[in-house]
């Protein structure tokens, strides 16, 4: 009995060397080179951003249609109330800039509503919170999330100071309309937080931002590391603000008043 146990572990600790070696071998034979290939039509960028005109882009009716979009494409369950889920949504100028705010400003921004989404910060306090690394920022400046990895400590939704990210306080899938279900993109599970991952999945085939696609022209992305590229040609021509300049996170999402 012994001996056949000595036998299973010797045995387990051959197969678990040669799953451990099994990547390299697999990179020898296929020349050096990896044997997972990119989509050629993937879209690239040193640092992505956005700018949103909010001259265009400014009332709830609007902002709502955009939000319907991306809450579709990404499974967002519809829950009423405090424990809403949200990635994209619309606020007043006074809670969206309320480091900028002006009693002198024009009547006509005062009552305009502002669309709302992750800001996806250069230096992302919720990355250096996240104890499992749930939270991280990909080469490309996209802030984004592992589900697999959140264990509901919420410390990066302490840790945004916008109130960008949301808890599943719930079971979610319970929020979701099955029969409306987007096949290709994950639903999440009770106990882990969400948040806009400026699609992801899209521009890994070539596609732009589902909101900036519905916004008509009223929302801009690109490199902002690229001095030819759409987003600095607007930069260079209106001039924009961020939320919160103090806080220190450089937003990667711009506004034109």
């Amino acid at each position: 009995m012994k001996n056949s146990r000595r036998t299973f572990i010797k045995l387990a600790g051959i197969a678990a060397a040669g799953l451990a070696v099994a990547p390299k071998a697999a990179l020898a034979s296929s020349g050096g080179h990896s044997p997972v290939k990119a989509n050629a039509t993937a879209v690239h960028a040193e640092h992505w951003a956005m700018v949103i005109d909010t001259t265009k882009l400014h009332t709830a009716e609007a902002i709502d249609k955009l939000a319907a979009v991306c809450h579709h494409i990404h499974n967002v369950p519809k829950i009423e109330g405090k424990q809403e889920v949200k990635w994209l949504w619309h606020d007043t100028y006074a809670h969206t800039f309320p480091e900028q705010e002006n009693p002198h400003l024009a009547e006509e921004v005062h009552e305009r509503v502002f669309p709302l989404l992750c800001n996806h910060c250069e230096n992302p306090p919720c990355v250096r919170v996240c104890p499992t690394k749930a939270t991280f920022q990909r080469p490309d400046g996209i802030v984004a999330m592992d589900y697999h990895r959140c264990i509901g400590c919420r410390y990066c939704m302490a840790g945004c100071p916008y109130g960008s990210r949301s808890f599943n306080w719930g079971e979610p899938r319970l929020g979701l309309d099955t029969a409306k279900l987007n096949p290709e993109f994950p639903t999440r599970m009770r106990g882990v937080v969400e948040k806009c991952n400026f699609c992801v999945e899209r521009l890994a085939v070539g596609k732009q931002p589902a909101c900036v696609e519905a916004s008509e022209g009223a929302m801009y992305f690109g490199d902002l590391k690229d001095p030819d590229s759409e987003v600095r040609k607007v930069l260079r021509e209106k001039f924009t603000i961020r939320r919160k300049p103090s806080a220190g996170t450089e937003p990667s999402v711009y506004y034109i008043i």
